[in-house]
């Protein structure tokens, strides 16, 4: 029996990734390790979901330039499908990643994710008709020239009976946009997937397992990723699961949030229960955080 084809919903990018020898010196030089590797929460998803194994498309907007076709030729040869569509008139979105440790920061030229349009979804859809969940990569959501395509992701795929998720993606770009429009926004899906700061973001006070069965007033779960303490989930009633992770030594934790979901919807779309789907992605962002990059393959230790 084939595996159930998820559709992921978001960015594709360039990250420039910088991997800090020591603290960052403001107005000075830092010592770091420099590599440009693909991302993109939505393409890092992707990718991760084809490691496991998943049937998985992807949807999102690259320029004609190097950088865009680079991406793409990696993400075909990690087994992801391709419905993306090129623009001319913009550059291959592109991340600046500062990390040490278990800190990272990113800074962002969205570039031509920003031209991602509702027919990009409804193509892709029209191309994968055995689909069976739909994944969105919240950033499409949260700038308002791509949130037509976000929003219009979620009732496509409502509409053919496709269960939904959401990853909250960023807590300054929520704060910016708001709680309260962002969950309007996000409203009967299936799960929605944020960190611990997302989800405070979202949610308000409280400790992470109240915050997650407070967002279940907006979609039917609610998953908290909390690095290496683990993750919970609340679902309906607010009933919680929580799970622990065991200690790993960190190279980078540059889409460690992304495999987690990967590896959480994986297990899921195909029948597992919360608890193991839980683990499975607990599991999967344990393996990110041990590889350079965002993706599945990238080197073990700095150079």
């Amino acid at each position: 029996m084939s595996a159930p084809r998820v559709v992921v919903v978001g960015d594709i990018v360039t990250d420039v990734l910088a991997v800090l020898a020591e603290p960052l010196a403001p107005d000075s030089d830092t010592r770091a390790s420099i590599r440009l590797v693909g991302g993109g929460q939505a393409a890092n998803t992707a990718a991760w979901l084809a490691h496991t194994g998943a049937a998985v498309t992807l949807v999102g907007a690259v320029g004609t330039d190097d950088a865009g076709a680079a991406r793409l030729t990696e993400l075909a040869a990690a087994g992801v499908t391709i419905a993306v569509s090129r623009h001319a008139e913009a550059a291959t979105g592109t991340i600046l990643v500062l990390t040490r440790g278990q800190d990272r920061t990113m800074v962002t030229d969205r570039g031509a994710n920003l031209l991602l349009q509702p027919s990009d979804v409804d193509n892709a859809l029209a191309q994968a008709p055995a689909a069976t969940h739909l994944h969105l990569s919240a950033y499409p959501l949260l700038d308002p020239v791509s949130r037509p395509a976000g929003r219009h992701a979620l009732a496509a795929a409502r509409a053919r009976g496709l269960t939904t998720s959401v990853d909250a993606a960023s807590a300054e770009p929520l704060r910016q946009a708001g709680a309260a429009a962002f969950l309007e926004w996000v409203r009967g899906a299936d799960l929605l997937l944020a960190n611990a700061a997302e989800a405070a973001v979202l949610a308000g006070a409280g400790d992470p397992a109240e915050r997650a069965a407070r967002l279940t007033e907006w979609v039917g779960s609610a998953v908290v990723k909390l690095g290496p303490d683990g993750a919970l989930w609340a679902g309906p009633a607010g009933a919680v699961i929580r799970l622990g992770a065991a200690a790993v030594p960190v190279v980078d934790p540059t889409g460690a949030g992304d495999a987690f979901a990967a590896g959480l919807l994986a297990a899921w779309v195909a029948g597992a229960d919360r608890a193991s789907a839980l683990r499975a992605g607990i599991e999967l962002g344990a393996q990110a955080v041990g590889v350079l990059g965002a993706r599945p393959g990238g080197e073990r230790r700095p150079g």
